[in-house]
């Protein structure tokens, strides 16, 4: 392993996302131990620690580094957990998900990045997650109730057909919001029929397939 590489990867974890406070150690163990440039395209690998989106094709990209920390601490996944990632991406957040809890379900709408990220887990022995291409707007109901669910795609409200999803006491992370102004949200489902929400930070992201326009008004 080159000592560059893991010199930048040693930076990113306490340049960008420790700062961001993200103290958890086991998520900042993920950060170290699994190795985010085997899943960045090979155009961008030398962005693979920079603290900034990298486009991965179809208008899709990885989070930044330090997102990833923070949505991932405020998840406190537990080792029992199953959880469901809705758009796989590279692969690089299902591998950090993967590390943390029991099982990840992840859904991705583009079979050539859900078959790349497919391969980039297989090269890092990464098992324990179950991969499927199709189309997540409402959730995936065959592995339901999640005790995490993560869009990694922004919505302009909230969809409640994939909190309906999470087990009590799960907790869903999702970017809600139109470009300029979108929050990164925390949803907690607490009884059959009471959520909470809890706004995290401000950020921007990819609209999710699907998910890229606000309802209309009607008058």
């Amino acid at each position: 392993m080159s000592l560059d590489i893991e010199t930048a990867r040693f930076n990113m974890v306490e340049q960008q996302i420790r700062p961001w406070e993200v103290l958890d150690p086991r998520v900042l163990n993920a950060f170290s131990t699994i190795p985010r440039e085997n899943f960045v395209p090979e155009a961008y690998r030398t962005l693979a620690f920079s603290d900034t989106c990298i486009e991965i094709g179809h208008g899709q990209t990885m989070m930044a580094p330090k997102v990833e920390g923070r949505l991932l601490q405020a998840l406190n996944i537990q080792p029992t957990d199953r959880v469901l990632e809705i758009g796989t991406g590279s692969g690089y957040l299902t591998a950090l998900l993967a590390s943390l809890g029991a099982h990840v379900t992840s859904i991705e709408y583009y079979e050539d990045l859900s078959e790349r990220a497919k391969s980039h887990l297989r090269s890092a022995r990464i098992g324990n997650i179950k991969l499927h291409v199709g189309d997540a707007i409402d959730g995936w109901q065959t592995a339901e109730p999640y005790n995490v669910i993560v869009v990694t795609g922004s919505c302009p409200t909230r969809r409640p057909a994939i909190e309906q999803q999470l087990a009590i006491n799960g907790r869903m992370f999702v970017v809600l919001g139109v470009a300029p102004v979108m929050e990164a949200t925390l949803i907690t489902r607490l009884s059959k029929d009471t959520w909470t929400s809890e706004s995290l930070f401000e950020t921007e992201l990819t609209p999710l397939i699907g998910a890229e326009q606000a309802p209309d008004f009607e008058f």
